[in-house]
């Protein structure tokens, strides 16, 4: 019940925001939900970790912690992630997410990343 009830909230929280600024959910891109939200989290934190550190604070790729990204558009990072930077070896993940997918991970990077345990989702601000 604590599950759903967070996962609940998780969903309305994003939305009530969305809805105070003014903004339609296709403003915004749709947010995934429930079980995809899981697999995109285990996605960027095992995926994403290889290169970027298991705990995103760098490695072969720079840090993807909320401080590294704090001046960075999350229209740039989404773009990043979902085509990828030519010349580099940040490769693009068009083939396994969708652009509104890559624009919820960078809004959830810019945020400050969940764990994949206890998985706790941050509200856009």
């Amino acid at each position: 019940m604590a599950v759903v009830s967070r996962m609940l909230l998780s969903m309305w929280i994003p939305a009530a925001l969305l809805a105070a600024a003014g903004l339609s959910a296709a403003q915004a891109g749709e947010s995934p939900q429930g079980t995809r939200q899981m697999e995109l989290v285990r996605l960027v934190r095992q995926d994403c970790g290889s290169c970027h550190g298991m705990r995103l604070t760098g490695g072969l790729g720079p840090a993807l912690t909320r401080e590294a990204l704090a001046e960075k558009p999350i229209e740039s990072l989404a773009a990043t992630i979902y085509g990828g930077r030519p010349g580099t070896p940040m490769p693009g993940w068009r083939a396994m997410i969708s652009e509104d997918e890559a624009h919820w991970i960078a809004r959830q990077l810019v945020l400050g990343f969940p764990e994949e345990s206890g998985l706790s989702l941050k509200a856009p601000r």
